[in-house]
């Protein structure tokens, strides 16, 4: 089975590019710019510098490699990047969906589309698949709207809401949050952690797996695939510490207000994943456990 992937120069991308590999697949990477990743040489692997805000360069690729399912990861997904250039933000989140969405229809078989928690409003927490969306940021407008065209289409379509992914890079990516947080106390940099948000945070390969799930029990609708561990970004922070065996005292404990940010961040997201534990298997290591598998590396 051949399979697309956008967006493979990001951390999901590079993980989900590695299993699917390892798991027998042939894979159509697809990134803006240079290949970022290491698998150039694998007999099973292509990669095609495509920007899905450009009308024809994916619609061609897929012309040509006619993969049986297209996975479409890429985003502008910085928050605040979104709210300050809204017109990138929609072009890149909302069209360059839409012209997926429309070259899959053509030349593939199975759409899954890569959206976020960010569609809540973050009052409730603890999201079902079910559960009314709300987004209170621009990006959560772009990702919501991304998903109405994805659920009108006219191809069999999956949505995997995730929340919080955090891993080791496997090449060139940007800093997540376990990351940015070991990077600066190992300089010995004081950071400031929110204390009033929640979230549900993922391990980047289990949401790859929980894809390769989704891509081998055919499912189709809404899953949401994330961590089992409900946490703040100071408990991930402190634990992030504990285990690498970093000063603590280094991180301070705040809330949302004292950072002035042009987009508002709901303030409890988080998952309720059994679903995907019920339909598909999905069985998410815990956050210590993420923690090691980063160490290990």
């Amino acid at each position: 089975m051949k399979i697309a992937i956008t967006g493979t120069n990001g951390l999901l991308g590079q993980h989900l590019v590695h299993l699917l590999l390892a798991h027998g697949y042939q894979v159509v990477a697809l990134a803006k710019g240079d290949d970022r990743t290491s698998f150039e040489s694998h007999l099973s692997y292509k990669y095609y510098p495509v920007d899905i805000s450009e009308d024809f360069g994916l619609h061609d690729v897929l012309s040509i490699e006619v993969p049986d399912i297209l996975v479409h990861a890429a985003a502008i997904t910085q928050v605040d990047e979104c709210e300050l250039n809204q017109d990138k933000c929609w072009d890149i989140n909302v069209q360059g969906t839409v012209r997926a969405l429309v070259a899959a229809e053509l030349f593939s078989k199975r759409f899954i589309y890569v959206s976020t928690d960010f569609v809540f409003d973050g009052e409730k927490g603890n999201y079902s698949e079910t559960d009314e969306t709300s987004p209170v940021s621009y990006y959560g407008v772009t990702k919501l709207r991304a998903e109405s065209f994805v659920s009108d289409s006219e191809i069999p379509w999956v949505i995997v809401r995730t929340c919080l992914v955090y891993g080791n890079a496997l090449s060139g990516t940007r800093n997540n949050i376990i990351s940015w947080v070991k990077q600066n106390l190992e300089q010995g940099k004081p950071i400031k952690v929110v204390s009033d948000q929640v979230r549900t945070p993922t391990y980047v390969e289990d949401l790859a797996k929980g894809i390769l799930l989704i891509i081998e029990k055919k499912v189709e609708g809404i899953y949401h695939i994330s961590g089992k561990d409900v946490l703040t970004p100071f408990e991930m922070a402190v634990r992030t510490a504990d285990y690498f065996g970093l000063d603590k005292q280094l991180i301070e404990k705040v809330d949302a207000s004292v950072f002035v940010q042009p987009a508002k961040r709901p303030p409890k997201t988080g998952f309720d994943i059994s679903k995907a534990g019920k339909e598909l298997g999905f069985e998410p290591v815990g956050f210590e456990e993420g923690l090691r598998k980063m160490g290990r590396r």
